[in-house]
């Protein structure tokens, strides 16, 4: 499966985003989505993520009110809705996807290229 982020770019503190994930290739069952950010010299760290059955969602307690993470499974796509942007908020965004390999009923993750969201002040 591939995974293709889209949607980022420069807002101002206040402002709002919708990030794209979108998901291609049939040979993959996935289980769980999810975003990620990462800043330059820091860990990659969990935004939030959706289940694929139950669409249980999970979120960093700095997404919480602010961020929505939400799936179209008819277009293989994820989203993430991002309000109230802080300049803290800059970063990398990378969107991921977890499941099984079909060819070898094993559990993999992959990982899209990333989309930088600036917030200026």
């Amino acid at each position: 499966v591939q995974l293709v982020e889209s949607g980022g770019g420069l807002v101002q503190a206040g402002g709002s985003l919708r990030l794209s994930c979108a998901a291609s290739g049939s040979r993959f069952s996935i289980v769980t989505m999810g975003w990620y950010r990462q800043a330059p010299g820091k860990q990659r760290e969990l935004v939030a993520t959706i289940t694929n059955g139950d669409g249980r969602t999970n979120y960093a307690e700095s997404a919480k009110g602010r961020f929505t993470i939400s799936r179209d499974n008819a277009k293989n796509t994820m989203y993430l809705q991002m309000n109230s942007l802080k300049p803290e908020d800059t970063d990398v965004y990378y969107c991921n996807a977890g499941g099984v390999a079909l060819e070898t009923a094993r559990y993999l993750e992959v990982w899209g290229q990333g989309t930088l969201v600036t917030v200026s002040s």
